[in-house]
């Protein structure tokens, strides 16, 4: 569920969330991504922890190092400049991680973000994933040594360009003795559904949305997707649940082995 407090039409994301999960009872949820320099870390970790334990352990975590500066300039947050971000990033990886720790007290001194003697709490239900949507060469080793899911979007990576970003990843890994298979690798698809054939990627036939995501799975290592419909088309959702998802699943299955989340 995106993430833009800036955005006059929009509700807030957070509310949506539990508003969601409390109205299901095996959807898994996330924000994507939640907008960093509007959501203080130590803040949205308590946030996420309560999500996940009301809802069974349905809620995963996603945070972006923050866009469209001047919108959140004007809502009061910190403009940041690329480095500046992608240490406030850094750092509430940490922050967020202390406080799920179940520690008594627990402290942090950075640039951006500090802990002093906080009580944290309480403990997720489950081990709550933290998923970076970053695309920079820098975050993209950092989330190889320390986070658990990468959660890019078409619209900004296209296919193309996944396996650099995904040796990136894996490098950082590897820095950090990780095994690079263990980390999520979701991709963000904005596209359309229909009963007519497009040249457009991500358009197109049920039958053309299984092939494209099929290999993209198999060549490019994504293992889940994110259906984003033109226009927020609830139609389009239903097919691609379940004319599409399953479909893809199997698939992939039969070329690899092992099943894709879609």
């Amino acid at each position: 569920m995106q993430d833009h407090p800036y955005q006059a039409k929009f509700l807030d994301c957070w509310s949506l969330m539990g508003t969601l999960l409390a109205r299901t009872e095996r959807v898994r949820v996330f924000p994507d991504v939640a907008c960093l320099p509007l959501r203080p870390p130590a803040t949205m970790a308590k946030a996420a922890a309560s999500l996940g334990l009301m809802s069974g352990g349905r809620f995963e975590l996603a945070l972006g190092a923050g866009a469209f500066w001047e919108a959140i300039g004007a809502m009061g947050g910190d403009v940041r400049t690329p480095g500046q971000a992608a240490t406030a990033l850094e750092e509430a990886v940490e922050v967020i991680r202390l406080m799920w720790s179940g520690e008594r007290a627990v402290y942090s001194v950075g640039e951006h973000y500090r802990l002093a003697g906080v009580h944290p709490g309480p403990v997720p239900a489950h081990r709550i994933g933290i998923w970076l949507g970053v695309g920079g060469p820098r975050l993209l080793r950092a989330l190889g040594r320390s986070a658990d899911g990468w959660v890019p979007s078409s619209s900004y990576f296209p296919p193309e360009v996944l396996p650099g970003m995904h040796a990136r990843i894996d490098a950082g890994a590897a820095d950090a003795g990780r095994d690079p298979s263990s980390i999520v690798r979701a991709y963000n698809v904005f596209g359309g559904v229909s009963d007519t054939p497009s040249d457009k990627m991500f358009h197109g036939t049920a039958e053309q949305w299984v092939s494209q995501l099929t290999e993209l799975a198999v060549e490019t290592g994504m293992d889940t997707f994110v259906f984003g419909t033109d226009g927020d088309d609830l139609a389009q959702v239903r097919t691609f649940a379940t004319d599409v998802a399953p479909a893809v699943r199997a698939a992939v299955d039969e070329r690899r082995g092992t099943g894709a989340r879609a």
